[in-house]
């Protein structure tokens, strides 16, 4: 009889451990500004970026000798956000562990608050040299950062697989300290007086060798879901070698084509992308997506806690997506979340993480603003971070000043 029990007792654990496996895999992709997102595949946790801080545009000044440049330098140090960063940990995961910190490049509204984010989760961060030593700078111990430079196959278990591929930043020639490959070679120094760090992209923050992406695959017994996340791009050398100190990375269009091979994919069900329709037409026949999310649109400097200050528009990429037969999914508001199924995409407007900020569910704006945007931050010079950007004058909406 004992042994009847444990037969009996070791069935029923396998049909219900095979039918846990066999259930539809699903993604959760929640845009928390910029270029942040949060992704919870399962149990798994991911957050991408994480910038909550805002560095401030007074106290950049240009390169003299490429004004284009107008990130290169500080007037002064500035510090990390720790207070909001850790509201909006408690608002969005509570006690939840954050599995993994991904950082794209090692700018400032990339890679400022990815230390912080470590240290309040214990969260190992995944990102390029620059990264991992603005992080040791901030009390991070080396082994909770690991350095990738690009065609790494890294398994989170449970069915997920993470490819890195090595990819460019925006912009081109004309503003070449922000744009080219560049690496920093030891840890930033803090400001003695503040312990803050100087945000220059020609200071502690360079891009860190161009840029990072990832290609995500969910397997199950049951289907298989694909995403791919850049939180930058330029047309200007996608299909040009990166090199760095002498070491050729390969180009980006080809690195992706290399991670699509490797994944046995012919293509994507959703692209986490920026750089409008030029990098669209590069990008689309690589990993030909089902649909498609903007990021990295809403400026640099405008208030986290404000929302976002205008709303997406961009009416070249929509019809080149549209001519493509591929879903564009805008975000109105920040904490959007978004579920990613075999059968699409559906959207939740999230309202108990956006009550807990303060956030409405959906940011209402006058027609007055919605016709004052022609096109949003990471398409108005073919660029996505918001290089020659002009927002529009709030005075316009009153909507968006009173509406968060």
């Amino acid at each position: 009889m004992t042994r009847k029990i444990i037969a009996l007792t070791a069935l029923a654990f396998s049909l219900v451990s095979g039918a846990l496996l066999a259930a539809p895999p699903s993604v959760e992709m929640t845009w928390m500004s910029v270029a942040s997102w949060y992704f919870k595949i399962g149990d798994k946790r991911v957050l991408m970026d994480g910038y909550i801080t805002r560095v401030p545009e007074a106290i950049f000044t240009p390169s003299p000798v490429f004004p284009k440049d107008m990130y290169t330098y500080t007037k002064a140090p500035y510090g990390v956000d720790s207070v909001s960063i850790s509201k909006v940990r408690d608002a969005m995961m509570g006690s939840d562990k954050l599995d993994l910190m991904l950082v794209g490049h090692s700018h400032w509204d990339h890679s400022w608050d990815a230390p912080e984010w470590s240290k309040l989760t214990g969260a190992k961060i995944i990102g390029g040299q620059s990264t991992c030593l603005q992080a040791e700078s901030q009390a991070v111990k080396r082994t909770q950062c690991r350095s990738v430079s690009g065609g790494e196959k890294i398994d989170l278990s449970d069915g997920i697989t993470m490819r890195v591929v090595r990819f460019n930043h925006s912009g081109d020639a004309s503003n070449p300290i922000q744009h080219f490959a560049r690496e920093l070679y030891r840890p930033p120094v803090p400001d003695a007086a503040t312990g803050g760090y100087r945000a220059g992209v020609g200071e502690d923050f360079p891009n860190g060798g161009g840029n990072r992406a990832f290609l995500f695959t969910v397997d199950n017994p049951e289907g298989k879901l694909s995403f791919f996340v850049n939180n930058s791009a330029s047309p200007f050398d996608l299909d040009k070698d990166i090199i760095v100190d002498g070491a050729n990375f390969g180009s980006p269009l080809s690195n992706l084509a290399a991670a699509m091979k490797d994944a046995g994919l012919t293509q994507v069900d959703a692209w986490i992308g920026t750089g409008g329709r030029a990098v669209a037409e590069l990008v689309v026949p690589v990993i030909r997506p089902k649909a498609y999310f903007p990021s990295h649109w809403d400026g640099l400097f405008n208030s986290f806690w404000a929302g976002t200050p205008y709303p997406y528009k961009d009416e070249p990429l929509r019809d080149y997506l549209s001519s493509r037969k591929i879903q564009l999914v805008p975000e109105t508001q920040y904490f959007d979340k978004f579920i990613l199924t075999q059968a699409g995409v559906t959207t939740d407007v999230n309202h108990a993480v956006k009550r807990k900020l303060g956030f409405s569910d959906t940011k209402r704006f006058s027609a007055a603003m919605v016709d004052a945007v022609s096109q949003v931050a990471s398409t108005s010079v073919g660029d996505d971070c918001g290089e020659g950007f002009n927002a529009p004058n709030p005075w316009i909406d009153m909507f968006a000043l009173m509406d968060r």
